[in-house]
């Protein structure tokens, strides 16, 4: 609890925790060759593209040990809901 003064008035606030939504799950279909990774059905989020971009390659860099590993880039097309990730090696 915690007394706050607001332009000469007194407000007693409490403390109370919540969720907050730190991200989205999404389901992704991929076609897989030697360096590269064919994402198609994108979901559509209201983030910008550059965000798409950097979660894709966040998804891929992260999941190492299934295929993934260092992402060289990410060419993303919002408007067919597509993305081909190329990585660094063949894996």
């Amino acid at each position: 609890k915690h007394t706050v003064n607001l332009d000469n008035k007194i407000a007693d606030v409490r403390v109370k925790p919540f969720t907050l939504e730190m991200g989205i799950t999404f389901e992704l279909h991929v076609s897989i060759s030697g360096k590269k990774i064919n994402v198609s059905e994108v979901p559509e989020l209201s983030i910008p593209d550059d965000w798409m971009r950097d979660k894709l390659e966040l998804n891929f860099y992260k999941s190492e040990q299934g295929g993934g590993g260092e992402v060289e880039n990410v060419n993303y097309d919002k408007h067919s809901r597509t993305a081909v990730i190329t990585f660094l090696r063949p894996g």
